[in-house]
């Protein structure tokens, strides 16, 4: 379902899990409200209404913050993020996979330049599914509960997202932020397990286990949109 209010565009996504209503400027500047399952539009309405003013002025820090980042050219000496470290790309002519991390480097094919974001994506996702399945397991004890699924796929302007079946999904995005930062959406994403809304319980479990997210989530904010592509 989507709700047009003057010039803005809202997607709303309904959930039987969910007891109240959410609205989130996402990382690309839409808008999603997450409802309860059979609330009336015009309630919705009114809701989105009410937050017209929240929604422009993060809307505008947003474009603010936005750099554009230039395409990759996968030439030697570019950098490449990986757990917010940049390691420089070295091409080679000779080399048993298309592309590897050995020795703080990157080193691709020269041969597979023209398949180079391809290849980086492949390593990215290989490379952050044990990496989370570690981490969820890690904090599992003490959330209470552990995802019975994780997966590691495009989420577009996500970093994670928790399906309702008990699994989590990241954004293979995800694992070029800084350990500390990829940790607080691995347990932002599990502790919905046990809170399915950001309510204040929500924020209270997310804060047993990571005293310190305030600072890490507004980290994330400020610097997330130069940790996003290939």
């Amino acid at each position: 379902m989507r709700l047009t209010l003057d010039d803005l565009a809202v997607e709303v996504r309904f959930s039987t899990r969910r007891k109240t209503v959410e609205l989130t400027v996402e990382r690309d500047g839409s808008l999603t409200v997450r409802a309860p399952l059979g609330i009336e539009a015009e309630v919705l309405e009114g809701f989105v209404r009410d937050k017209q003013l929240w929604i422009y002025t993060k809307l505008a820090e947003k474009n603010a913050l936005r750099q554009p980042e230039p395409a990759k050219a996968f030439v030697t000496g570019e950098g490449f993020k990986y757990l917010g470290r940049s390691y420089r790309l070295l091409l080679v002519d000779e080399e048993d996979v298309p592309l590897k991390l050995e020795a703080g480097r990157f080193k691709l094919l020269r041969s597979e330049v023209g398949r180079g974001r391809d290849h980086f994506v492949a390593w990215y996702k290989a490379h952050a599914l044990p990496w989370f399945r570690r981490r969820v397991k890690l904090y599992a004890p003490q959330i209470g509960a552990e995802a019975n699924r994780v997966e590691v796929r495009d989420l577009g302007y996500r970093w994670g997202s928790c399906g309702q079946t008990g699994g989590v999904n990241f954004n293979w995005q995800t694992i070029l932020l800084p350990a500390g930062v990829a940790d607080y959406v691995a347990v932002h994403e599990q502790v919905h397990l046990r809170a399915p809304n950001h309510s204040p319980e929500f924020w209270t479990r997310v804060e047993r286990v990571l005293p310190d997210y305030k600072q890490r989530k507004e980290w994330m904010a400020a610097n997330g949109a130069g940790f996003v592509g290939v």
